[in-house]
């Protein structure tokens, strides 16, 4: 069933959530493409257009929109495991 989940991360390098991000696909071996909006011609301009504004990282799983982080709160966890179906080890 997850193996069929189709997962975008919009990044940039400089940016800490990003990291944290990719780093909570990684450690639940979640398969997902990196879209580096610095060197991805188009992809800050595929942002905006859905999300209204320059906000990474992002999630696009399914074609579904995800931001995955709170500004001033950071990466939601708890929001992210439930949606991906994983535990979280606290």
């Amino acid at each position: 069933m997850m193996s069929a989940m189709q997962i975008l991360l919009y990044t940039a390098a400089w940016c800490r959530d990003c990291r944290e991000a990719k780093r909570f696909l990684d450690q639940h071996r979640i398969p997902y493409t990196e879209v580096d909006v610095e060197t991805t011609p188009g992809a800050i301009e595929e942002v905006l257009q859905n999300v209204g504004k320059r906000a990474i990282p992002q999630y696009v799983i399914n074609g579904k929109w995800v931001q995955p982080y709170r500004p001033g709160r950071g990466f939601l966890h708890e929001e992210m495991s439930e949606l991906f179906g994983v535990t979280t080890k606290s």
